[in-house]
């Protein structure tokens, strides 16, 4: 296949006084240069010619047009730019028609809508969520759509990033008319005859006033108030509703300016960056040695060892999925206690109108519960969710061994034992697999999937399809202590006690990773996962720990008084009857007060960005080391994993893409620096020396694997 060219993307044919633009751009019609310019083309040339009466846009394949060529973005602009494209389709002084069916998203709703009528078919999805990638509509689309929408409606369209159904759109003004089937080309030559038939008018969006701008500004004041409040420094929306408000107070014209002048600020943005890393990462991280060395194996039926939160969380997801579900666990009352667990997320969204009762009940005639193992010997893939603990979890797996079919995949869900020690339970070490989920498993996305040395590469490639099918975001992990994420989590928790002990509180210091944009800092996470947790991994390492290594005592004092959290109403900070919002405890204050005097450390101030500093600097560098070891195939696995699971902003990127802005040897000085006072520590990765003597950073490792 030769490179695209502006006559082999964009074709015109004439069907008696129509001339029928067609968007030939596989796979989605996307609008790179060679797209612009052969639209471009199409419309002088129907402009020019006296024989064309009206024209009809339409998409081949299964999408109208499904935005911008991300790809060129960052790159020097090629004309002509999309408003120009969008320009002359409105100028035309012949109808233009557009027919929707499939994608019309982002840059393609835009050219839409620049169209003088818009018809669309059932299964057409429109929308503008270049918000998702820290960009705002920058064709036209924050000037036409409030014309068409209402300047509120279509705020909030652009603000969600959402997409609309064809009904939808109809309703809110969007398109014109929603005709049945699925000729894109058919249905709209019927349309713009009938259109020319009934002599129809050009009627340009661009015309079209705002209803009522009073109100209209009055809206767009609410919402600021409520996205700046939701979106925690995200640039792009607030940029967004600016473009709105010049919809409604300027000129067409001005209010085009305005919004490329927008535009180009948040194209300019280090958040659009991080965003479009993380959007191709969340693509690239599927792309794993196994899947492309075999096909996965069929898998139609699930089991679950475990009826506790995770394993229920797990058991949701399969349900959700579609699939049968068996549910194992010890007797009766355990039996009950998981069904019950399972139920409760089905009667929450009843409650909630999400799910109608016969949805409920059809969903639960899926699960069966059991307390035999032998009730799972046709089952193709089997998900163990008991308590973290080795010896419990081989004995469950001896069973699993007895009774299931050869072929079935046996997966750990573990968040750091060794599952090279669980497969060798087995006589079948090629089918076992770790499929760490994260709680609550039916809400969040991650999905670690560790390889342990003996597993055959079809059974990863089954997870990775299990992933997909359970709508999670898969990172292949290799097998070590804490995988990718705990592991990265576990030295970053240490850097912030070290802070603490130095001199910032841990009120300071969830403030400062808050306003990074995390949602929670590391001490309120442990409040809400439960300290007990961390506590009982404290105690399993306390024997191997490194005798000269620093160890914060904090968290074990705050332990010791029963304090774990939100669960006992107190933890690093107290939760008074039940609150969800810790407020600070003065108690805890002083814990951490009486271990510094025990040690004889005089406390210091921190400011946010120096607390940022070491915090960032302990996670990107361990990151470097997870890569270094294999654990991690590429730098992208670690952003995807941190994006996922662990409430990294996502406009930030991830870890190791927030290193490479940062600036690597900016980041391997502050290492350096911090060394002097810990030198055990702060241990530079080898990785990051390497890529910084090479003048490299961490993304050009992303496309190597």
């Amino acid at each position: 296949m030769g490179a695209a060219t502006p006559d082999s993307v964009v074709t015109t044919a004439r069907v008696g006084a129509i001339l029928v633009v067609t968007v030939n751009n596989p796979p989605v019609n996307a609008l790179g240069v060679a797209v612009r310019q052969g639209l471009a083309a199409a419309m002088a040339a129907a402009q020019s010619d006296d024989a064309v009466a009206g024209v009809l846009l339409v998409g081949a394949g299964k999408a109208f047009i499904a935005g911008a060529d991300i790809r060129e973005f960052g790159k020097p602009a090629m004309p002509p730019s999309l408003p120009e494209v969008c320009r002359a389709i409105e100028d035309c002084t012949k109808p233009v028609v557009a027919v929707l069916h499939g994608a019309a998203l982002g840059g393609g709703l835009e050219v839409a809508l620049s169209a003088h009528y818009r018809l669309a078919l059932p299964a057409a999805k429109l929308g503008l969520p270049e918000v998702s990638l820290g960009l705002l509509p920058g064709s036209g689309g924050t000037q036409r759509a409030p014309r068409l929408m209402g300047a509120k409606a279509a705020t909030e369209l652009m603000l969600s990033g959402k997409h609309l159904s064809a009904k939808a759109a109809l309703a809110a003004g969007l398109v014109d008319k929603l005709v049945e089937g699925d000729d894109a080309r058919a249905a709209g030559l019927a349309y713009i005859n009938e259109l020319l038939a009934q002599k129809a008018p050009v009627r340009r969006t661009r015309d079209i006033a705002i209803a009522d701008p009073v109100a209209a500004l009055a809206d767009l004041e609410l919402l600021k108030a409520e996205t700046a409040k939701k979106t925690r420094g995200l640039f792009s929306p607030l940029k967004i509703i600016e473009c709105v408000q010049a919809a409604v107070q300027l000129p067409f014209d001005e209010g085009m300016a305005r919004e490329r002048a927008l535009f180009l600020e948040c194209l300019d943005s280090p958040q659009r960056a991080g965003l479009i890393h993380a959007f191709f990462a969340e693509r690239e991280v599927v792309k794993v040695p196994e899947a492309k060395a075999a096909a996965p194996r069929a898998f139609a039926t699930i089991a679950i060892i475990g009826g506790g939160t995770m394993g229920a969380g797990i058991t949701v997801s399969a349900l959700d999925a579609g699939y049968p579900v068996t549910m194992i666990e010890r007797d009766a009352e355990s039996i009950a206690r998981g069904r019950a667990n399972v139920e409760k997320v089905y009667t929450g969204l009843v409650a909630k109108g999400r799910m109608t009762e016969e949805a409920k009940a059809a969903v639960m005639a899926r699960y069966t519960g059991s307390t035999s193992y032998d009730d799972l010997a046709n089952v193709d893939l089997v998900i163990e969710a008991v308590f973290e603990d080795l010896e419990v979890k081989k004995a469950v797996f001896k069973e699993l061994d007895r009774v299931c079919k050869p072929g079935a995949v046996l997966a750990t869900n573990t968040s750091y034992l060794d599952i090279d020690a669980i497969a060798a339970a087995t006589r079948r070490p090629q089918d076992v697999i770790g499929l760490h989920f994260f709680s609550p498993a039916n809400i969040m996305k991650l999905l670690e999937i560790v390889v342990p040395a003996k597993v055959s590469a079809d059974v990863v490639a089954t997870a990775f399809e299990l992933a997909k099918k359970l709508k999670k975001v898969p990172v292949r992990a290799g097998v070590c202590d804490g995988f990718i994420g705990n592991r990265i989590l576990a030295v970053y928790k240490q850097a912030a006690d070290y802070i603490m002990e130095d001199g910032a509180s841990p009120y300071e210091i969830d403030a400062a990773v808050r306003g990074f944009g995390f949602a929670m800092g590391p001490f309120q996470v442990t409040d809400l996962a439960g300290g007990d947790i961390g506590w009982a991994t404290r105690k399993r390492r306390a024997a191997t720990r490194d005798p000269k290594a620093r160890y914060v005592e904090v968290a074990d004092r705050v332990c010791e008084r029963g304090w774990f959290g939100q669960k006992t109403q107190r933890g690093f900070y107290l939760y008074p009857e039940g609150a969800r919002v810790g407020q600070p405890d003065p108690e805890v204050l002083a814990i951490v007060d009486a271990e510094r005097a025990k040690k004889g450390i005089t406390p210091r101030t921190f400011t946010a960005d120096e607390i940022m500093r070491r915090y960032m600097a302990a996670m990107a560098n361990e990151g470097a080391n997870v890569v270094h070891e294999g654990i991690a195939l590429r730098p992208l696995d670690v952003d995807v994993t941190f994006i996922s699971g662990y409430g990294f902003p996502r406009f930030r990127g991830g870890p190791m893409k927030w290193a490479d802005m940062y600036g690597l040897p900016q980041l391997l000085a502050d290492i350096e620096e911090f060394a002097k006072e810990d030198p055990l520590f702060w241990k530079p990765s080898p990785l990051l020396i390497r890529l910084v003597q090479e003048g490299k950073n961490f993304d050009s490792l992303n496309h190597s694997a």
